[in-house]
């Protein structure tokens, strides 16, 4: 029975002092209370903090979109973290199309120039994907953590603290108010005087309550520019996770680009085009030696040069240059490095030859071939 009554009574206060806040709050809302202001190194601080954790939201949620820009696969990561479970291994987009590569060039053939430049490239890709794992886990650990936990930590307590300065103050000018209101009734009626001693002890209390908050609120505010001190160290964390992936790819790249820079790069038609044949090397007697160099840095064969060839009559030995997977059954497949004869047809378009190995013919193209003496 005596808890009871004192969870009563208890209730009672915490009531009657919500509203002594809500009063002493909307009559300064309406100008007629008077407002104890901060000091100005404290409101400063106020600001401060404020303004941090302002950015500090932005820039972590932008940087989150940055490393994960599927917003579906964000939620996602955000309810594990907030169930306090792993998420699940997912591939990534430079992983998916490294994947797609290989088996397309699989499917057409490793031994074909487009079937192996396919899964070199995807293979890159695939390391690209690792690359970018890498800095999504690093940046994660490094940059975001500390700044997550700023925002659902130390601001956290920062603002909880602050509400109770923002109680104390209501509490210190809400006392203010009725010693205020006291003083002016004992002119009028001696029976005030008790009121007024008390009027006087509760805003000694509320003031040295004030003020202790205010201290406390204080000093959890000047660690701002530390969290700001910590907050750089973790952003060139940042910068130097970006600086190691971006090397990683460019790295990645480059070799990509001297890999398939081995491989052919003419386009053929079995029309009457021309074609664009590969930079001949220059100790050897290649199929239309007398080309013009273009800009690019690859050689276009001189379309005279071929029908001179083609007029020459006999059969020639001729090494082959590249890889070549027939189209059809009237072409042959070649190998890089083997030995084939060759010779022309009357009527075959003039980018083509007649090749045979052993007991196998067909046409194959000009521009992969170099002509042995």
């Amino acid at each position: 029975m005596n808890i009871m009554d004192f969870n009563v009574k208890k209730l009672a206060a915490d009531a009657g002092t919500f509203l002594s806040r809500a009063v002493q709050f909307t009559e300064e809302k309406l100008g007629q209370a008077e407002k104890t202001e901060l000091d100005a190194h404290l409101e400063n601080l106020l600001s401060k903090a404020e303004c941090t954790k302002i950015w500090t939201e932005k820039i972590m949620k932008q940087t989150e979109v940055l490393l994960q820009p599927n917003p579906n696969a964000r939620i996602e990561e955000f309810v594990y973290e907030k169930l306090d479970r792993k998420a699940p291994s997912r591939i990534n987009n430079p992983e998916l199309l490294g994947q797609y590569m290989i088996d397309a060039g699989t499917e057409f053939g490793p031994g074909t120039a487009y079937g192996n430049a396919l899964i070199k490239c995807g293979e890159t890709q695939k390391r690209i994907g690792t690359a970018d794992r890498e800095l999504i886990q690093t940046s994660a650990l490094n940059f975001l953590t500390p700044l997550r936990n700023f925002i659902e930590g130390d601001y956290k307590t920062i603002s909880k603290e602050r509400k109770l300065l923002q109680n104390k103050r209501l509490d210190l000018d809400a006392a203010k108010t009725r010693l205020k209101k006291a003083k002016a009734a004992e002119t009028r009626a001696s029976i005030w005087a008790e009121e007024v001693t008390k009027s006087e002890q509760e805003l000694r209390i509320t003031q040295s309550e004030f003020d202790r908050q205010a201290e406390i609120t204080r000093l959890l505010l000047e660690g701002i520019s530390s969290t700001h001190a910590h907050h750089l160290r973790c952003l060139n964390d940042f910068v130097e996770a970006q600086m190691t992936y971006y090397a990683q790819c460019y790295q990645y790249m480059l070799d990509l680009q001297k890999q398939l820079g081995s491989f052919p790069s003419n386009y053929h038609c079995n029309n009457n085009q021309t074609s664009v044949a590969p930079m001949p090397s220059a100790s050897s007697n290649v199929i239309g030696s007398s080309a013009l160099t273009s800009t690019s840095g690859l050689v276009i064969v001189s379309p005279s040069n071929l029908v001179d060839l083609k007029e020459c009559s006999g059969s020639r030995k001729a090494r082959v240059l590249y890889d070549y997977d027939a189209a059809n059954s009237s072409e042959l497949s070649l190998l890089a490095d083997e030995v084939i004869t060759v010779f022309s047809v009357v009527g075959m378009d003039s980018d083509w030859l007649m090749g045979e190995r052993g007991n196998q013919k067909g046409r194959v193209p000009i521009t992969y071939l170099e002509l042995l003496n």
